[in-house]
């Protein structure tokens, strides 16, 4: 079921309009006063004055309390989203910098920054989200090719049956590691459509601890 609007928000949009239909027929003389305009149209007279005067809506326009403009924030969102791609989502941290340096570049005096609590807010946006990383490594994260992993199991069940091999003697081997000197989890900025522990690629040449288990096909 769509969303209702409220009355207060029909109203809103109401008025928004018949300003507008006020402000062309006064621009365009049709109407020779402002106060006749905002007779007609049944508009404020105040508030027609102030939109003649170029003050814009507040209900559309931008917050006063943005640090970036809208340009800025696209091209952090931007960035963002690149090198997360890559599998090197951003800390909050990183993108508040990245944000700094926005402001930085502007050139004003003194210069701006983002508080502690801006990315929070940022990213509020539909298309990014706070999540909790893990560590991938690199070396694994080549080898996610569907292609390749199809392959390999379709030579599996070849195997299996040009030399008919039964599921009591088929087992599982698999290992994993826990990279020395890594913190295992940190808060990331990544996509919204992600859901869970986004995977953070990291360099394969760590020294790793690495734990290996063995399970038998039939149990």
């Amino acid at each position: 079921m769509p969303p209702i609007r409220s009355q207060s928000s029909r109203n809103s949009t109401e008025q928004e309009g018949r300003i507008l239909l006020a402000i062309q027929a006064f621009k365009n003389q049709e109407i020779s006063s402002i106060r006749e305009a905002a007779r007609r149209f049944n508009t404020p007279e105040a508030t027609l004055r102030r939109r003649l005067r170029s003050v814009q809506n507040r209900a559309i326009s931008r917050a006063n309390n943005h640090k970036l403009t809208e340009t800025e924030e696209e091209s952090l969102q931007k960035w963002i989203l690149s090198i997360d791609s890559r599998g090197s989502a951003p800390r909050p941290s990183t993108v508040r910098e990245m944000a700094n340096l926005l402001l930085e570049k502007r050139g004003t005096t003194p210069v701006v920054s983002v508080g502690e609590n801006w990315v929070t807010n940022y990213v509020r946006h539909p298309l990014l989200s706070s999540q909790f990383s893990k560590r991938y490594n690199y070396e694994r994260a080549k080898c996610e090719d569907p292609k390749i992993i199809t392959e390999w199991f379709n030579l599996i069940q070849k195997t299996i049956l040009q030399f008919g091999i039964d599921p009591d003697d088929v087992y599982n081997f698999d290992e994993t590691g826990f990279a020395m000197g890594l913190t295992a989890i940190a808060k990331v900025i990544t996509r919204s459509e992600y859901y869970g522990r986004r995977a953070l690629l990291q360099p394969g040449n760590r020294e790793w601890v690495t734990v290996i288990e063995c399970t038998n096909a039939a149990s």
